[in-house]
C-alpha cells in the first residue's frame, strides 16, 4: 500500500509516520510501531491482552518458520475485514494496536 492509503487508514487515529524496514513499513504513532506493512499486507500490533479480540474477530496472526522449521508467532494480525469498509471499526482496532504498543513500550 502507498504511504497516502496507509495515513488515510489510520487517520481516525491520528497522525502517523511510516517508515521503511525489513522489506516492508512500519507505522507509527506518536513514536511506538502499531503496525507493518509486509507484502502489500497490514498487521496491526497486538499482544497478550488484545490478541484474544483480533483472534475472535477472525484476524490471523503473523506466524513465520525460523531457520529449524519452528513456527515463531510474532505480535501482529490481520484488519479485521469489517474495518476495511468502517472507519469507526477501523479507529477500534488502530486505537487497541496503539494501546498494545504503549504497554509493550511500558514494560521495557
Amino acid at each position: 500500500m502507498d504511504n497516502a492509503g496507509i495515513e488515510e487508514m489510520f487517520e481516525g487515529l491520528g497522525p502517523v509516520s511510516i517508515r521503511r524496514m525489513f522489506g516492508g513499513k512500519g507505522i507509527y504513532h506518536q513514536g511506538l510501531i502499531i503496525a507493518v506493512d509486509l507484502r502489500d499486507e497490514i498487521m496491526l500490533k497486538a499482544d497478550e491482552v488484545s490478541g484474544p479480540e483480533f483472534a475472535a474477530a477472525g484476524a490471523r496472526q503473523w506466524v513465520y518458520e525460523n531457520k529449524k522449521g519452528t513456527a515463531v508467532p510474532m505480535p501482529y494480525w490481520t484488519i479485521p475485514e469489517e474495518a476495511f469498509d468502517d472507519p469507526d471499526e477501523m479507529r477500534k482496532w488502530a486505537r487497541l494496536a496503539f494501546e498494545a504498543a504503549e504497554r509493550v513500550n511500558a514494560k521495557s
